[in-house]
Formats: structure tokens, sequence, C-alpha cells
């Protein structure tokens, strides 16, 4: 079937009227931020602590805008006789955010989660190479990551997870107090109690006890009748 000829550009139009009866909104920026989604490419966001200068994230960036400095250092032996290693201590951790394409590469190929995005994007700056952000920067930005999503119902725990519980829950366990056991706490106030003399224990068994009415002997009565009959 051939087409209208001007379909085209009445559905244009129909586009056109629909837009035009809908009420505009302007977002308040920068009074009113605007709500990201929680995976948003804004900033690369640094956790130091994760960091072993192995270099992965320098050598696979396209862009070659990452720069990083470390030094080794000698750690002593854990025990006696044992040897000694070495370590690499970071030294400088920066990113050129000027040459930077957010590709994140960097962040897929670090083995540590040594890097995470950021949804912060008011980073400009009026001089270029004011781009170019040290790791104090990149770890205040580190702050701004939002949490991951929530896992399946059904989905395994993280071993992450499960090792720092344990060691939790082992720190927890030595720093609580001990607990004793029910009949030691009361063999021990046994202990404490004060023990009368044999004295007295032997006065108070000589005494006689007072006898109540339900404890009295009871007499043989002669039954009613009986009196008559004798």
């Amino acid at each position: 079937m051939a087409p209208i000829p001007g379909s085209g550009l009445a559905k244009g139009l129909a586009v056109t009227l629909r837009t035009m009866t809908k009420k505009s909104v302007t977002a308040q920026y920068p009074d009113a931020q605007p709500d990201l989604p929680p995976r948003t490419r804004g900033v690369i966001g640094l956790f130091e602590e994760n960091c072993t200068v192995c270099m992965l994230c320098a050598r696979e960036c396209p862009d070659w805008c990452i720069y990083i400095d470390s030094h080794k250092e000698t750690v002593p032996a854990a025990t006696p006789g044992g040897r000694e290693r070495s370590r690499n201590v970071l030294d400088r951790f920066a990113i050129d955010f000027s040459l930077c394409m957010y590709c994140g590469i960097c962040i897929e190929v670090c083995p540590f989660d040594a890097l995470f995005w950021s949804p912060e994007f008011e980073y400009a700056e009026t001089d270029i190479r004011d781009l170019t952000h040290e790791r104090d920067k990149l770890r205040e930005w580190m702050w701004t990551v939002p949490a991951p999503p929530a896992l399946d119902p059904g989905a395994e725990e993280p071993k992450e997870l499960a090792t720092a519980r344990k060691t939790a829950d082992k720190l927890a366990a030595q720093q609580a107090p001990p607990v004793t056991e029910p009949h030691a706490d009361e063999q021990a106030r046994a202990a404490e109690r004060p023990t009368r003399p044999h004295g007295d224990s032997k006065q108070q068994t000589d005494q006689p006890t007072p006898q109540t009415d339900q404890q009295k002997p009871q007499t043989d009565q002669p039954k009613p009748g009986q009196e008559g009959r004798e």
C-alpha cells in the first residue's frame, strides 16, 4: 500500500501539538539538584586502602590520563626467623579529567575494588590544568559513591561480607566478659554463707517441737450409744 502523501508531515505536526499542550517544567539548578540514577558516570572516586599499586588501571587506560607514583618499603618478619617482605606504598594517584573519556575501563580492570563511579558532576574549572585531580580530591569523591544495589533474595552472600562478619563476631567474643555457669554461682554463694556452731544446731534438735492440733494424738472417745449399752 502506497503511503498517503503528507502523512509524515501530519505525524510531525501531531507530536508538536501534543508537546505544546503540556506544561513545561524548568529545573531550578543549582538551587535544586537533579535526581540522577545510581549508575551515573560523573567522576571516579579512589578508595586508597584497597590500592596495591598494581598499575593495571594506568596500563589499560586508552587515554593515559592516570598518573601513579609509588615506592617500596620493607616489612619486617611477622615471626622470629621469618623472611622480610617488600610492599608498594602509594605516593601519588591522579586523574586528568580533561583527557578522560569516561569509558570505565580502569574501574572494570581493578582487581581490588579501589576505583568507583561517583555521580558527582560539579567539578568545572576555569583552567584546564586544574582538571588534574590528585588522590585527596579523589578520596573526597569516594564518599559520594552510592551504595551497591541489593542482591537477589536467593543469591549467595559475598565472600567479603562473610569474612568480615566472622572477624567481627570473633572480636566481639574476645571482648565480651566471661559468662559463669549458674551452679558455680550457687556454690560460691553457699561458701560465703556463715556456718552455725554445732552446739546451736544440737540445741535446736533437742528442743521439742510444738505440736499443732492436727499433730496431737487423738484419744479413743466412745461412740455415741456405747455408754448406754455398757
